[in-house]
C-alpha cells in the first residue's frame, strides 16, 4: 500500500532498475546542460550553442536553472522518499522542454543535429513519467 491508500502489484525489479537508469541518465543529461547554461559566460556558450546568441541572456539562464532543478527532481525525491511525487513532475517538465525544443530546432533548420537527442530525451522522460506516475510510483517515507 502507498501513502494514498492505493494498492499496487508487487514491484517488478527489472522495471524498477530500468526506471532508475532512465532517471539517472536524464539527471546527468539535463544537469550537465543546465550547469553549462547557468554558469558558462554567454559569449563562450554561444560558440557551442548558436541559438544562445539569439535569445535574451535571462532566458538562457532560466532554462539552465530549470534544467538543474529538473535534474535534482529526477533523483532526490525518489531517493529520499520525501515528496516522491515530484519525480514524475520533473519528468513531465522534461517532456515539456522537449515539446518546445523540437519545433524550436526545426524552425532553425537544426533537426538533423538535434532530433535524435531530442527524441531520446523525450522518450526517456515519457517512460519515467509513466513509470513513476502510474506503473511503479515511489512510496513516501
Amino acid at each position: 500500500m502507498t501513502a494514498n491508500g492505493m494498492l499496487y502489484p508487487r514491484p517488478n525489479r527489472a522495471l524498477h532498475i530500468s526506471l532508475w537508469i532512465a532517471q539517472v541518465l536524464l539527471a546527468v543529461a539535463y544537469g550537465g546542460a543546465g550547469f553549462l547554461k547557468t554558469f558558462t559566460p554567454l559569449p563562450d556558450l554561444a560558440t557551442s550553442m548558436a541559438w544562445v546568441a539569439e535569445l535574451p541572456g535571462w532566458l538562457v539562464r532560466f532554462i539552465g536553472i530549470a534544467e538543474l532543478a529538473g535534474a535534482a527532481g529526477m533523483i532526490l525525491p525518489a531517493a529520499t522518499r520525501i515528496l516522491p511525487g515530484l519525480t514524475p513532475l520533473a519528468a513531465l517538465g522534461f517532456v515539456a522542454v522537449q515539446a518546445l525544443a523540437i519545433p524550436f530546432h526545426a524552425m532553425r533548420g537544426e533537426l538533423g543535429m538535434s532530433l535524435p537527442a531530442n527524441l531520446l530525451l523525450l522518450g526517456l522522460s515519457l517512460v519515467v513519467l509513466w513509470g513513476r506516475w502510474r506503473r511503479l510510483p515511489i512510496g513516501r517515507r
